[in-house]
């Protein structure tokens, strides 16, 4: 049995919309298509008459300094992000979390923009690019349009792109200065497949002894990754030391709505853990941005 019956390669955005808004029966963007395909043969996807695959698109294969920004395409693909040089220097988190998805060969094909477009809480990439203050460009007929990373989220799976009218093209991160840094940590199940029980990635900019402005974003807590905003502003303007640390994980406890799950862990453990992760994600990013 076929899982669908058109495979479009479009090699300009123009023409990728063309084909998303006139082929007739259920269409979708294919970029590395690792957890697509998975969905769609495991019956966890409707079914799909046409896929269009926008992985010859140029302007969706760039990695460059643009506008004093970093852009990255959204079909670069993981592994060009975790070998980049100019990703490690100005979003170091980034490249720690793309080299942790899934193994070498998956890495090879999956797209950054594929980790966001799946909509998952627990999305390694797209948790290091909320700490990073990412901006999302959309495109539509209409032309192109920004989005803060984080409005993009609706739900487990769900995000506010309109379906075969919108892609999106690629990623705006704030160039790294100095006396910022970011880091990227996670626990995950070693067994099968390596499963994330907490991710957790930090930016953080330092003015002596003090936290100037920090962003801390966290997942899988809740139906869509997130930032822990109370806990940023517990710790801008001041020292980190045990005492805040202590107010820190009375928030933790208080908000981050873990739940128990089969395939990752307990409620209870993954409480505990991201007490030991904060510290030492915070304490990364802190001794970077020296």
């Amino acid at each position: 049995m076929k899982l669908w019956q058109e495979y479009l390669r479009p090699t300009s955005i123009a023409e990728a919309l063309r084909l998303l808004n006139s082929q007739p029966g259920p269409r979708c963007i294919i970029a590395g298509g690792t957890d697509l395909m998975l969905d769609i043969q495991q019956g966890r996807h409707e079914k799909v008459h046409s896929l269009v695959d926008i992985t010859n698109i140029p302007e969706l294969n760039q990695l460059e300094i643009q506008q004093k920004e970093l852009f990255i395409g959204s079909a670069v693909t993981l592994n060009k992000i975790a070998d980049s040089p100019l990703v490690k220097w100005n979003a170091q988190a980034l490249t720690e979390s793309c080299s942790l998805i899934g193994g070498p060969q998956v890495r090879n094909v999956a797209t950054l923009g594929g980790n966001v477009a799946h909509a998952l809480p627990a999305a390694d990439g797209t948790i290091a690019m909320m700490c990073l203050d990412t901006q999302t460009l959309v495109v539509s007929k209409n032309g192109f349009q920004r989005i803060p990373l984080h409005e993009l989220f609706l739900g487990v799976g769900k995000t506010a792109l309109k379906i075969n009218q919108e892609l999106i093209a690629g990623f705006f991160i704030p160039l790294r200065t100095r006396h910022q840094a970011s880091a990227f940590k996670r626990i995950m199940n070693m067994q099968g497949i390596a499963l994330p029980i907490i991710n957790l990635a930090v930016w953080l900019e330092r003015e002596g002894d003090l936290v100037r402005d920090i962003r801390i974003s966290t997942g899988p807590a809740g139906g869509t990754p997130r930032r822990i905003i109370d806990i940023e502003n517990l710790l801008r303007g001041g020292k980190i030391d045990n005492c805040i640390y202590s107010e820190a994980f009375s928030v933790l406890e208080a908000q981050i709505p873990y739940r128990t799950s089969p395939q990752r862990a307990t409620a209870e453990y993954r409480h505990q853990l991201i007490k030991t992760l904060l510290v030492d994600t915070l304490s990364v990013a802190w001794n970077r941005a020296s």
